[in-house]
């Protein structure tokens, strides 16, 4: 079995800087990117990102994804001109919507999340184009600004921007203005008809197709000789993602039952401790049916289910143990 497309996902289970050792080693071994996860409030997603740039050649990178919320959108673009700047042509803005209750615990209303990230994507698109913008919608508002460009590359920007979108009508809205789709983890194989189906909507309204869309897909991925340590690993990450991301939890198909009471006993942030005596509470057939958990074969053979359903390139989240074989496991070359 051959998967052709492949990407590591990287989010803060590791020292930053053997991080820039794995991104290496993916490149070397026929990844075709690498994205960046900011989701808690832990690791910043473009600190990694232009670190990855500046010492590889080919694999692009992207953010997996930063939120359209807590920076402003003249910063937000200047941002990725910079990262271009660094990696011409290998730079990927995956944006999504951020989730509660961490966006409420820190100050930020997600009231109408769908026009905020339209409002965002007309904008930043334009100015990556280098025009000059005035803007006044419902969230961005932007008089006559441009990307300052005086010592530089003054040519439009090629950086493509997908949203992570989960619900139906992020994934429309995203079918419809997006250069494409950063599927979501945590969910079954079979989610994707569903997600597609939305999509599609979106791309009909905008007059494309399938083929118009990139869809890279979030997979956790736990590979281990020993498949039950494997998939013990995956079942810690888990507990705490069906506690604290409820759109997770609803898009995985768990029984709102059992987040409830992991959810009683996991604070916020979890400790350790919480998350082991929780863990018990995940179900092995949960566990498979969402992650590529296992020996190397039986996670290879999960992930080609994603893409059986539809997805373009597995984006693989290495959960415990060696990177490097995980890696391994799914290189091209």
């Amino acid at each position: 079995m051959t998967i052709e497309r492949v990407a590591l996902y990287l989010q803060d289970a590791h020292d930053l800087r053997d991080g820039l050792d794995y991104v290496k080693y993916a490149e070397e071994r026929g990844f075709e990117a690498v994205w960046q996860a900011e989701s808690r409030l832990v690791r910043d997603a473009i600190v990694p990102m232009a670190a990855y740039a500046a010492v590889t050649e080919k694999i692009q990178i992207g953010s997996g994804v930063i939120n359209n919320w807590t920076r402003n959108i003249g910063l937000l673009a200047s941002t990725f001109l910079t990262l271009d700047d660094l990696a011409p042509d290998r730079i990927i803005c995956g944006i999504g919507a951020w989730w509660d209750p961490l966006a409420k615990n820190v100050g930020i209303d997600r009231k109408s999340p769908l026009t905020a990230m339209e409002e965002t994507l007309v904008v930043m698109r334009r100015l990556l184009n280098m025009e000059r913008v005035t803007f006044e919608g419902e969230y961005v508002h932007v008089n006559g600004i441009e990307l300052d460009v005086v010592h530089g590359r003054r040519e439009p920007r090629n950086v493509p921007i997908y949203i992570g979108a989960t619900g139906p009508k992020m994934l429309e809205l995203t079918g419809r203005i997006a250069d494409g789709v950063v599927l979501n983890y945590c969910v079954p194989p079979e989610y994707n008809e569903r997600a597609i189906d939305e999509l599609k909507k979106g791309l009909k309204a905008s007059g494309r197709t399938m083929d118009d869309m990139d869809r890279p897909q979030l997979v956790v991925c736990s590979v281990d000789e020993d498949g039950d340590k494997a998939i013990d690993t995956s079942r810690e990450l888990l507990t705490q993602y069906l506690a604290q991301q409820p759109h997770i939890a609803k898009a995985s198909g768990v029984s709102m039952d059992v987040v409830h009471e992991i959810q009683s006993i996991l604070g916020w942030p979890a400790t350790h401790e919480q998350i082991q005596q929780a863990k018990y509470l995940v179900p092995d057939d949960l566990i498979h049916r969402i992650t590529a958990s296992g020996t190397p074969d039986e996670a290879r053979a999960k992930v080609q289910e994603y893409i059986n359903n539809g997805a373009t390139c597995p984006i693989l989240y290495p959960v415990g143990g060696n990177v490097k074989v995980l890696i391994d496991t799914f290189a091209t070359r």
